[in-house]
């Protein structure tokens, strides 16, 4: 009895071994013939669009609390503004995950292709998605709070005073590295197969470090991280204020997204040493 019962556990053990997955493949063109495709699109959208309406929101009706009355503690202040942003994240990613991935981030995309999880047309499509539903969803601020949008800039991601473009660079780079690296860490297929009997809601790390991003460089930038949050903003607010640092948002996710995917694919996993190992094995 008992040694059908360390076979049978045995058994279990072997069962939850892991091997990695195969690479996405790069261009697939039977992939544009499936619906699944175009779903997960469209669930980036609706995210991507509520992400910002509630978010969006939220920093604009703090500003107007803040500047209404003289109690420094009305309103939501900067930590409500980092609850609203991780916690949507959170929530959305939840949803979506099962249906898109739940990215929400032009950036995250990104990384995930250089790391060969998604193919490029998907990453593609996915932020033509992201972008589309930031600016709806800032479409949708605007129209609701049109009394206070253009007076506090439409909630529009913009460098600080006193802050020069390489520190605004930099925020963004090592915010969206912190972001990018939970994904993957949270994610892990290999990590959920070793610790199996540890439960991971991957939604919750991502969402504590959207948070966490947000207290740190929310005085800096305003806090980008996602390409597509920023460029919706952007293009409702469409002053020149908004476009003059436009592109710091877009190189620093992506230069951010393309570190943490270099650092868990081939430092923590170990890529480039199983490909040399496999280089010598084969000459």
């Amino acid at each position: 009895m008992g040694k059908d019962v360390e076979v049978a556990e045995q058994g279990e053990f072997q069962s939850k071994d892991y091997q990695d997955p195969p690479p996405a493949p790069l261009i697939d063109p039977e992939e544009l013939t499936k619906w699944s495709l175009y779903r997960a699109a469209i669930a980036e959208f609706i995210a991507t669009l509520l992400f910002l309406y509630v978010t969006v929101l939220t920093v604009i009706g703090y500003s107007h609390q803040r500047d209404s009355t003289p109690d420094p503690c009305s309103g939501v202040g900067i930590l409500g503004i980092a609850w609203a942003f991780g916690g949507m994240i959170f929530i959305l990613v939840y949803c979506t995950a099962g249906i898109s991935g739940g990215h929400i981030n032009p950036a995250v995309t990104f990384g995930l292709f250089l790391a060969r999880k998604v193919s490029l047309v998907r990453a593609v499509l996915y932020m033509l998605a992201q972008c589309a539903g930031a600016i709806c969803g800032c479409g949708l601020v605007k129209a609701f709070q049109s009394a206070y949008y253009v007076r506090y800039n439409g909630g529009a991601n913009m460098l600080s005073d006193g802050y020069n473009k390489g520190t605004g660079l930099g925020a963004e780079i090592i915010g969206t590295f912190v972001l990018v690296y939970t994904v993957f860490s949270a994610t892990d297929p290999k990590r959920n197969a070793r610790d199996s009997h540890v439960p991971v809601l991957a939604p919750l790390p991502i969402g504590f470090a959207v948070f966490m991003v947000h207290l740190a460089t929310i005085p800096i930038t305003g806090t980008g991280i996602n390409p597509a949050r920023s460029f919706g903003a952007a293009v409702i607010f469409n002053k020149e204020k908004a476009w003059d640092d436009q592109w710091i948002f877009w190189v620093g996710p992506f230069i951010g997204a393309a570190i943490a995917a270099i650092y868990h694919q081939y430092v923590l996993r170990a890529g480039a040493i199983k490909a040399l190992g496999s280089f010598r094995s084969n000459a």
